[in-house]
């Protein structure tokens, strides 16, 4: 018959133990007296040598569970006898008063524990803070020091139920073992980040003939690859309000009334025709110098404070998007903002912007509002450390002086990359620019 081994008593007042660490596998050859595995209990760690020769199998005692003293953890076969499967794991539930349970001739005894070497993981309690090897470890995985447990066990040792106790205060998640007989979980390795379908599993999904493939020009996979960054790597955090227009429209209509006109080879047009987004980039721009310490750019060695507001603006064209930038919007009038604006959008159109007027900026603008979009979040341009969502104007009813009235309402949504802007620095900022909005005039002095 196989030789069986248990786990022994180390310990008068043993009841369990755990194993803390097999050294040798299942079908490993082993002879008598190697180490066949570490136990620990809570007042010493030892190595427990094999009790015959043969091959270890049927490793039922698995590490970091409380197992009852006595009970077999695995079997060493002799080369003559055959080797049988056993169902199920062991038992986990103690025997009867923990005692040890009859063994079989070769079993070895826990009484008969002289064979066992010498407590190798005793601590050395004339030495340091006095604390069980069991205490130690657990103390260990709970980022604990023993120095810092107060202990109850004799002359003031530390024992596990110290540490639990200090885990639990600590309000960390507790390392420490189950009651006996339930399995402990071993904590696994963080999971891997998961991976995109592949472009095989993707097209798996659809019927063969049921689509074309359009592959993926330079933009549209530098777009593909900006946003995954920015949105994989910048700490986003949204802040959303609401502005009134009325002031707003009221004024575009008188200056856009109160443009000259200049000669083109088309004939007589006005110098210039403002937007709602024109002038949404100007109080960007005004509201950035208002609130300096918001016109930064984070880097991971310093935080780029920038002295002139360089508006980007978003701007779709065919098969992709792209960012031209009103440089030094906050000293530019809203004219020249708007005749800037419609240049950089028609050379964009045509893929004639040169870097220099897409790259870099303090901020940007992405407006959706000709779309009916009342309100989004927009994902941040590196190096922005914020960009402002401009939804549609709408009539809506709102609440002045307790009475009910119509106005035109905007809603706005500031991105903000939470390392280079904090919540109370980006509603400083979104403050600042909802006065620009709604009272415009302060745009003109």
């Amino acid at each position: 018959m196989p030789t069986e081994v248990i786990l022994p008593k180390v310990d008068m007042d043993m009841a369990t133990g755990q194993i803390s660490r097999w050294f040798a596998e299942e079908g490993a050859r082993v002879k008598k007296g190697d180490v066949l595995f570490e136990i620990e209990t809570d007042k010493a760690a030892m190595e427990i040598d094999a009790p015959a020769s043969g091959t270890l199998r049927n490793i039922t005692g698995k590490e970091r569970v409380d197992i009852p003293v006595g009970e077999p953890v695995a079997w060493i076969y002799a080369d003559d006898e055959l080797y049988e499967a056993k169902q199920g794991g062991m038992s986990a539930q103690p025997t009867e008063g923990g005692a040890v349970s009859p063994v079989s001739h070769s079993v070895a005894s826990p009484s008969g524990l002289p064979a066992i070497s010498p407590t190798r993981g005793e601590i050395n309690e004339s030495q340091g803070e006095r604390a069980t090897p069991l205490a130690r470890r657990l103390a260990r995985e709970a980022g604990l020091t023993i120095a810092e447990i107060q202990g109850s066990g004799p002359r003031g040792r530390v024992v596990r139920a110290d540490v639990e106790a200090a885990v639990a205060a600590k309000g960390a998640a507790t390392p420490v073992q189950p009651p006996a007989g339930i399995p402990v979980e071993v904590p696994s390795a963080p999971a891997p980040a998961p991976k995109p379908m592949s472009d095989d599993q993707v097209l798996k999904l659809f019927t063969e003939g049921s689509y074309e493939l359009v592959p993926h020009d330079n933009m549209r996979k530098t777009i593909a690859r900006r946003l995954v960054e920015a949105k994989s790597t910048i700490p986003h955090f949204y802040l959303t309000l609401d502005c009134e227009l009325d002031a707003l429209l009221a004024l575009r209509t008188q200056l856009n009334a109160a443009a000259p006109m200049r000669k083109t080879d088309k004939g007589e047009v006005p110098a210039y025709k403002l937007s709602v987004n024109d002038m949404v980039i100007k109080a960007m721009a005004m509201a950035l110098m208002a609130v300096p310490d918001a016109n930064a750019s984070w880097t991971e060695n310093a935080m780029v404070k920038h002295k002139h507001a360089d508006v980007g603006v978003a701007v779709s064209i065919p098969g992709g998007l792209i960012t031209p930038i009103i440089r030094h919007a906050d000293e530019k009038t809203l004219s020249v903002i708007s005749n800037e604006m419609k240049d950089l959008a028609s050379r964009a159109r045509s893929r004639k912007l040169k870097p220099e007027e897409y790259q870099g900026g303090t901020t940007a603008v992405s407006n959706l509002g000709m779309f009916g979009i009342k309100d989004f979040a927009a994902v941040i341009n590196p190096p922005h450390a914020t960009i402002l969502a401009v939804g549609a104007g709408e009539e809506r009813a709102v609440v002045k002086k307790g009475e009910i009235r119509i106005a035109t309402m905007m809603s706005v949504t500031l991105s903000t990359d939470h390392r280079a802007v904090d919540g109370a620095l980006g509603a400083e900022l979104l403050g600042a620019f909802k006065r620009m909005i709604e009272n415009p005039m302060g745009m003109l002095v």
